[in-house]
């Protein structure tokens, strides 16, 4: 699922999600709980403030780099 992310650049451009958006409703990162890389992508594991796990994959590789939607997990803790 395509997802609209703002980022923040530091070091790098796009070195970390700040909030994304899925359908009307933007969520802000709370928490960066992992990221790892693969040769054309980085994959980030967050905590939204809705209090569940997303992965965020940014694919920069490609002509016009994209964000997608990899993963979704509830979390046992409802706010």
């Amino acid at each position: 699922m395509h997802i609209h992310v703002t980022t923040y650049s530091g070091h790098k451009a796009d070195e970390r999600p700040v909030r994304f958006e899925l359908g009307e409703k933007t969520y802000w990162v709370i928490e960066v709980l992992d990221r790892w890389y693969s040769p054309a992508s980085d994959y980030f594991r967050i905590r939204a403030d809705d209090g569940h796990i997303y992965i965020l994959r940014h694919d920069w590789a490609r002509e016009e780099p994209e964000w997608t939607l990899e993963g979704f997990r509830r979390s046992s803790r409802e706010k």
